[in-house]
Parts: structure tokens; C-alpha cells; sequence
């Protein structure tokens, strides 16, 4: 099947791809004190001038102290991290490429001695203590507040620096997931219950974010069914659900839909092929990314298991037949385009056999 529609440029409003390929987040961890050095922007170049149409960096946490979980990951705040951003995004407009950051609050995954703020522990829906103390904060009306304001501000340092658009993070259990997720949020208050209630969070900040930016800067949301904590956890479990869920997050402000899925080509629910994707795409009428062991003949999970194992590059048959058949507009890669930067180019150009299988070592190196 031809991979010409993966290479078929894509146009929402302002926002113009020259391909309809997309670099999934996924968190590198090579930016120490939060700040994107030349590495990081080299990573980012290749990948552009690959054939990658828009990037979406890994994942960054905004200007609050709660928001980082892992070590040397990237800030967006800050005058030396948004100077580092503003050097990728004018590498890869060099390229032809266009980039958007990943805007993140890890939540509740946050531990207490976790830099910069140490001593501060995770925040989320509601309080956890263990031996007596508290290892997760219970966030107030006016903590809510903060992490909003702190969202919306780096929305506004994205667009100041030229970034093409913004993702905000709402997949995985972190920090706006857990408010989605019954099994991490049982407020009492108004954005707890129902899940129009617990949505209530994201859509207030998809709304601030809105506002920040203006009418024409592309907001992403990446949302996904699946949680680190539960792989087989549903937000909704029938189509009429996903809309009533898509629905308001529309009315807010997103512009595209990142749909996080372990496998692209399963089934969201019985009785249709399509996927989380397809699904979303039809229901919101928005564009759509899907994402899931695109490219390789195994997922994820298999390496943090098993070491040695390898993934061999898969085919693409089922992806192509599924994007040309307008089930989701956009495709994200990662894993595979983690370890092959020029991924794009080589199947663009019919060259499958040079692409380079996907080992865990891969996530040591940033190439």
C-alpha cells in the first residue's frame, strides 16, 4: 500500500504540516536544571529535517512547585528554559518542521525529594497520608487555581517564543487524569462525582488556556482510557459516553485530540473497528492523532520486562489503510522515531529494511 497519505500535508487554520507525521511525546531526561542544552536541540533538528511534520516535545512542567516527578526532565518556565525552547523551535523551523510543547503536571506520581522543590510532596485530587504523614496533597479551590494560572502562563511563553501550538497532558494518571479518573478523584465538592464534574478541572484550564492564546493558537489534548496504574482502567465504556466526555473539552477550547491507545489498530468498543481515534473523530468532529506501537512488532511494556528484547520494524499496512480511510487525520510515532531519526525518510522512500530495530538501550542515548 503506498505511504503517500502519511505524507500528505495538513492544514488546521494557521497551523500548516507538511506531512500528516507526528513525534510522540516521551520524557528523555537529558536536560539538566530543567534546561534544553544543544543535545536536546540537535534531538529535536534531525527528526524535522526527516520528514516529521510536527513535534511534540517531551513532556514539560509548568511554573509550579509540585509539577516535576523525575529528574533532568525539561521546564517551560524560566528564563534560561524558554531560552533553550526558543533555540529548538527555531532549529526546527529551519527544517520546515513545526513543534509544539508537551505542558505537564505530573500530580500524585510526584515524590517527596524530587527536585527542585524537595521537601514538597504530590498534589492531587485528594490527600493521601501513609505512616502519618502526608505524601499527597489534597488540592484546595485556591491550589486549583495556581496550577491553572501556571498552565495558561506557559501557553503564553510558548506562543511568545514561536512555538506553533501547545499539548496540554491529559493521559497516563497524571495530574489532569486524576481528576478525570473516579479511581483518583472522590471529591465532594464540584469537581468531583459525575465526570462532567470531574472534568471540570481540564475544562477550566483548557478554557484559561484559550484565553491566554487567543482564537487561532492550536491546543492539543492528549487523553487517554488507560492509566499507568490500571492498563485495562475505562473512563467511559460506550460511544454515547465519549461524546458526552468529548463534548464540553471541545466546547473549551481543544483544537485536536491526542488519543493514547497501547496498540493503534484495536477496537475501542464492540461493534466497530475504529479506534479511540476514530471514535473521537467522529464524535467531536475534531482532528485526531492516533498513537500505539506504531512501526514496531512490539509494545512497550516488553522492555521494561525483558531487557534484551528487541523491536523489528512492523509494517504499516494497517495504519495506511486506516488513515486512508479518514478514521484519524494525524499519526504519532515513538519508540520507533526514538531510535531512528530519519524513521520519516525512510519510509517515505520505500527503504523499511535500513530502519533501525528498537532496544532499551535506546533510552539511554539521545541521538
Amino acid at each position: 500500500m503506498s505511504v503517500q497519505a502519511l505524507f500528505k500535508p495538513f492544514q488546521l487554520g494557521a497551523l500548516q504540516l507538511p506531512t500528516r507525521v507526528v513525534m510522540a511525546p516521551m520524557t528523555r531526561s537529558f536536560s539538566p536544571g530543567g534546561v534544553p542544552n544543544s543535545k536536546v536541540i540537535e534531538y529535536y533538528r534531525r527528526r524535522a529535517a526527516a520528514g516529521v511534520g510536527l513535534i511534540i516535545t517531551e513532556g514539560t512542567v509548568v511554573d509550579h512547585q509540585a509539577s516535576n516527578g523525575y529528574p533532568n526532565v525539561p521546564h517551560f518556565y524560566g528564563e534560561a528554559a524558554l531560552a533553550g525552547w526558543k533555540k529548538v523551535v527555531e532549529a526546527v523551523h529551519a527544517e520546515g518542521g513545526k513543534i509544539v510543547p508537551q505542558l505537564w503536571h505530573v500530580g500524585s506520581v510526584r515524590r517527596i525529594g524530587t527536585e527542585p522543590h524537595v521537601s514538597v510532596p504530590g498534589y492531587g485530587p485528594m490527600e493521601k497520608l501513609k505512616d502519618g504523614n502526608v505524601v499527597v496533597h489534597g488540592m484546595t479551590a485556591q491550589d486549583i487555581k495556581d496550577v491553572i494560572g501556571a498552565f495558561a502562563q506557559a501557553a503564553r511563553d510558548a506562543q511568545s517564543i514561536g512555538m506553533d501550538g501547545v499539548e496540554i497532558h491529559g493521559a497516563h494518571g497524571y495530574l489532569v487524569d486524576q481528576f478525570f479518573w473516579e479511581g483518583t478523584n472522590q471529591r465532594t465538592d464540584e469537581y468531583g462525582g459525575s465526570l462532567a464534574n470531574r472534568s471540570r478541572f481540564a475544562i477550566e484550564l483548557i478554557q484559561a488556556v484559550r484565553a491566554a492564546v487567543g482564537p487561532e493558537f492550536p491546543i492539543i489534548l492528549r487523553f487517554s482510557q488507560w492509566k499507568q496504574q490500571d492498563y485495562t482502567a475505562r473512563l467511559v465504556q460506550t460511544p454515547e459516553a465519549l461524546a458526552e466526555f468529548l463534548t464540553p473539552l471541545a466546547d473549551a477550547g481543544v483544537d485536536i485530540f491526542h488519543c493514547s491507545t497501547r496498540r493503534f489498530w484495536e477496537p475501542e468498543f464492540d461493534g466497530s473497528e475504529l479506534n479511540l481515534a476514530g471514535w473521537t473523530r467522529k464524535l467531536s468532529a475534531k482532528p485526531t492523532i492516533t498513537v500505539g506501537s506504531v512501526g514496531l512488532d512490539g509494545e512497550f511494556l516488553q522492555f521494561m520486562v525483558n531487557t534484551d528484547k528487541v523491536a523489528q520494524p512492523a509494517s504499516l499496512e494497517k495504519l495506511l489503510e486506516r488513515l486512508n480511510n479518514d478514521e484519524f487525520d494525524l499519526v504519532a510515532v515513538g519508540r520507533a522515531l526514538l531510535v531512528d531519526p530519519d524513521w520519516a525518510v525512510k519510509v517515505r522512500e520505500g527503504r523499511e529494511g535500513d530502519i533501525l530495530p528498537f532496544s532499551r538501550e535506546a533510552l539511554t542515548t539521545l541521538s
